[in-house]
């Protein structure tokens, strides 16, 4: 037993442990990068995680047993049934809560190690950079998450709130203050009223960024977020030796970083321009800029209009938004496609990068009722298919689909790559109301000739389309 004990917490059998959880790590990062594999690839990053939490426990310099199990039973007791209650609609905001739990951890690490060393005394300079580095940013990252996940919760209005034109002038001089802290730390201090200091600093410079950036930007800025929590992971990780926290932290970190570039890109903007208040959630304009002679004029439609319309077409194309994720109105969608490929008509699905209000949304819940993967179209893929396209058919999207974005230079979306449906033959909107999306602008496709609105809601609407196309 002793030689057992022994060998098991031998540094090399321990490095062995975390090279296996590494591997594992990418593995399952490599199978998120689709959703007939995403679940498989959670499943395997968890076994790795399990194998690297298992390594770290077994370190002969572990203790407070009774803590770690008291804690581990306090997260599970909470996140377990919080995950699996959760309805797809607000998986956003749990992503937001769980991210910004991850950096409420990191800077309360941070602030354990600076009191346990006594503000740093005897610790090598390093140590206390990379220590000081996480609980900045690990305190931004958790104030900021907690505004996000307000905002996606409705409990704060989604609209910016900022200070105007001193909102930069605010954010600079939280950063400065909080980083003037970590240096004086850092250059000998041990008060720990200054790290206290650097603590508010950092929670105040979170809310204050992520406040003025408007509903039409979560999706960047939780991934942005997520970026910043991984990296404080990795810092702490630096700080404590710990190799699982600095390698699962700079996986987080980089591919949160290029989630988010990536996000920017299909929104045509750059994450500075983000970060320094982004549009969204401001209200309606008073009409449709840009929509010319028939602005203030749609022209309505019923299921059984709608139904004839898609069943002696050859091509629709299906643009699911945040309105299909609502209703819960994928498996009605799926019925639909059904129905429709039993007349011969070629169906397939628009994603737009940015559709609902996290990374992947619509991937996910089309995933969830069986529609085939192929039948994904990314936007650039898409686009050009439109203009051999019968009827495309929208549910629940907007600011996506805004031809505003192309033609309106005074638009807030102006520039933002867009699916642009106005190129089909006829197009049909299921939507409950006129109201605005995120980026709280009227959108100009509405009042195109071509386009007709049924008005409802999304799972409802595409029940009695699928109605009608059985009696035809």
């Amino acid at each position: 037993m002793i030689l057992a004990s022994s060998f098991l917490q031998e540094q090399n059998f321990l490095d062995v442990l975390y090279v296996i959880a590494f591997a594992l790590f990418i593995q399952g990062l490599r199978g998120l990068s689709g959703p007939t594999t995403a679940v498989r690839g959670n499943r395997i990053a968890a076994v790795g995680m399990l194998i690297a939490v298992i390594a770290t426990l077994l370190n002969q310099f572990e203790g407070n047993w009774g803590l770690i199990v008291l804690g581990v039973a306090l997260g599970a007791a909470v996140g377990v049934p919080a995950a699996r209650q959760v309805k797809m609609t607000a998986m956003p905001q749990m992503v937001a809560l769980f991210n910004g739990v991850g950096g409420g951890a990191v800077f309360l690490i941070s602030w354990s190690e600076f009191r346990l060393t006594d503000g740093f005394s005897g610790t090598a300079t390093y140590i206390a950079v990379f220590s000081l580095f996480a609980a900045i940013v690990g305190s931004v990252s958790f104030w900021g998450s907690n505004i996000a996940f307000g905002k996606l919760q409705e409990i704060i209005p989604g609209r910016p709130i900022s200070f105007g034109s001193a909102q930069q002038i605010v954010n600079l001089v939280l950063l400065i203050l909080a980083v003037a802290a970590g240096v004086d730390i850092a250059a000998g201090s041990h008060s720990e009223a200054i790290f206290i200091g650097l603590l508010v600093c950092s929670a105040l410079l979170g809310n204050a960024v992520v406040l003025p950036i408007g509903g039409a930007d979560m999706p960047v800025v939780i991934s942005l977020l997520n970026a910043f929590t991984g990296l404080s992971a990795a810092a702490t990780g630096i700080a404590l030796n710990n190799t699982a926290l600095i390698v699962a932290g700079m996986i987080v970190g980089a591919s949160g970083t290029i989630l988010t570039n990536l996000m920017a890109t299909a929104m045509n903007r750059s994450i500075p321009a983000i970060v320094a208040g982004g549009f969204g959630g401001g209200g309606a304009v008073e009409g449709a800029s840009g929509a010319g002679e028939h602005a203030g004029t749609v022209r309505s439609t019923s299921a059984a209009d709608a139904a004839i319309q898609l069943a002696y077409a050859n091509r629709v194309v299906i643009v699911p938004g945040y309105g299909m994720a609502v209703a819960q109105a994928q498996h009605a969608v799926r019925e639909l496609t059904k129905e429709l490929e039993k007349r011969g008509v070629e169906v397939s699905y628009a994603i737009h990068p940015v559709a609902g209000r996290m990374p992947g949304h619509m991937n996910v819940l089309l995933a969830e009722a069986d529609v085939p993967y192929d039948q994904l179209k990314e936007m650039d893929d898409a686009n050009p298919e439109f203009q051999r396209t019968d009827v495309s058919l929208v549910i629940g999207a907007n600011d996506v689909t805004n031809p505003a974005a192309k033609n309106t230079p005074s638009s807030p979306i102006y520039g933002m790559p867009i699916l642009e449906v106005g190129d089909s033959h006829s197009v049909i909107v299921i939507k409950r109301s006129m109201n605005p999306g995120f980026a709280g602008i009227e959108n100009e496709l509405y009042y195109d000739p071509k386009t007709a609105m049924l008005f409802g809601d999304a799972k409802s609407a595409v029940s009695e389309i699928s109605a009608e196309l059985g009696q035809i």
